[in-house]
């Protein structure tokens, strides 16, 4: 007879409540229900001089984060580029906490390490990237960002004769960063952190198409000073992806370094339907992602992969007399900039077996078609307005007022006022976006889970929140 320890009995309760918090995603609001005064109100208890039992502390918690938690593990959260998790990657999400392996280094956690190693090697292949990239396993595309750059930084700066490493940038070759203008925030937190300063970027032009080359090459040739690229697979809103087969060699003959965000977008390589949105992508000098979007892991997984492994291993390692080398083994600690860690790669190499590579491109593929399938449903809606679609799992959706003379200050607060609306019947959560002047929906759509009644109940939402909407402004 198994005895009950407080760890089986406290993983036991767990589990219940797991399997209740997922079978209930159907039904439980996806949007928070709870107010930030209830959730201090209930967490904010006084630590007491003496504890609990586990169980106990496991009940409590449940119920007083309940209506706290957003239903982003469902197939009718639209908000931003979040995942939610196939059930193999949840599981080994599940014993990387019950073995607890620190895995900075191969020798505090040698299966840690190796299963990095083999599933590195399948994303790479799945990706397309030149066969000697490295990769770091981080928390998500903002330290991917900072892994990369770090790399970048090394490289230019070591054909100026330079070792950053040793030498500090005081009193380096002054970096300058060309960066597409619709670039996300975390690549202007990643250049601040990198210590190059926000006033070394310089904002390239972009269109639907992206960057167009003679924009890259009129700011190539403006300054001789080591240069980065910064370009996207997948920006924010519409999903496009810069013309990386042009500009990647132009930026290369100029002895520029070419970093890639894709946070979501790189994953478009995996789906011969949609692998042609990022021709070129592999002639590229670094590249990030996130396995928590796309891939379905639980957070945090990010990845940086930097075809250079020299400057990236140069940026990252550390060496000391108390951590044993790994010798032939990978040592993680050479790769990220983090020394303990939690072990990311089980729940990855989790995913990718439970998907394998049809399966990948099959979640990318049908994913996409959601989205197209829900931004047109929500812009075809009387009082909506289609903005944008594009051609991976992006869209945008403005909701137009209907007084006379309507402004477009009107025509910003009518949408703001429908995506809340939506918001708060639970139905479905989306986000909003200033984009190029105008406020709109943004559409999201990577989570496995989400279906075809998922997309009709969610435009039925916008429906009745359209209605509702219309019968206030006119009282």
């Amino acid at each position: 007879m198994t005895t009950k320890t407080p760890e089986r009995t406290a993983l036991t309760r767990a589990a219940e409540h797991a399997f209740a918090w997922l079978d209930g995603l159907e039904e439980r609001s996806v949007a928070a229900t709870a107010s930030l005064q209830d959730l201090r109100a209930r967490l904010g208890r006084p630590l007491a001089d003496h504890g609990l039992p586990a169980r106990q502390v496991i009940d409590e918690l449940v119920e007083d984060t309940a209506g706290g938690l957003l239903g982003s593990q469902g197939g009718r959260f639209f908000g931003w580029v979040i995942g939610g998790g196939v059930p193999s990657a949840i599981a080994a999400d599940w014993l990387t906490s019950v073995w607890d392996q620190n895995a900075g280094i191969y020798a505090c956690g040698p299966a840690a390490s190796v299963t990095e190693e083999v599933a590195a090697g399948w994303l790479k292949d799945l990706f397309g990237l030149p066969a000697q990239t490295s990769v770091g396993f981080v928390t998500g595309t903002q330290m991917a960002h900072a892994t990369c750059l770090a790399a970048a930084r090394h490289a230019v700066l070591r054909e100026r004769g330079w070792d950053v490493e040793r030498q500090g940038l005081a009193g380096s070759p002054q970096i300058r960063i060309l960066a597409n203008a619709e670039r996300h925030g975390s690549v202007d937190r990643a250049v601040r952190f990198m210590g190059l300063g926000s006033d070394n970027l310089v904002a390239l032009a972009a269109d639907d198409g992206g960057v167009a080359p003679e924009t890259l090459e009129v700011a190539l040739a403006a300054s001789s000073a080591p240069t980065i690229v910064v370009l996207q697979a997948g920006e924010l809103n519409r999903a496009s992806f810069d013309p990386f087969e042009v500009l990647a060699p132009m930026a290369r003959a100029a002895g520029a370094w070419t970093h890639v965000d894709g946070a979501f977008g790189l994953w478009a390589r995996t789906s011969p339907a949609h692998r042609d949105l990022a021709r070129g992508l592999e002639l590229c000098d670094s590249w990030t992602t996130d396995a928590h979007k796309y891939l379905n892991v639980p957070y945090d997984s990010g990845l940086a992969f930097v075809r250079d492994a020299d400057a990236h291993r140069s940026a990252m390692t550390l060496a000391t007399s108390y951590l044993p080398a790994g010798g032939a083994a990978r040592d993680q600690i050479d790769w990220n900039p983090e020394f303990s860690r939690r072990a990311r790669g089980f729940a990855i190499y989790a995913a990718l077996r439970e998907l394998g590579r049809t399966g990948v491109a099959e979640l990318v593929e049908r994913t996409c078609r959601h989205a197209k399938a829900l931004t047109e449903g929500l812009g075809a809606l009387p009082g909506a307005q289609l903005v944008a679609t594009s051609g991976l799992n992006q869209g945008l959706v403005r909701f137009v007022s209907p007084k006379t003379g309507a402004t477009q200050a009107d025509h910003d607060r009518r949408t703001d006022e429908v995506i809340a609306a939506i918001n708060a019947s639970g139905e479905a959560l989306f986000g909003g976006v200033t984009y190029r002047g105008r406020r709109c929906m943004r559409v999201s759509v990577c989570n496995w889970r989400t279906t075809e009644a998922d997309v009709a109940r969610a435009v039925d939402a916008a429906r009745a929140a359209l209605a509702a909407q219309l019968v206030d402004s006119v009282n």
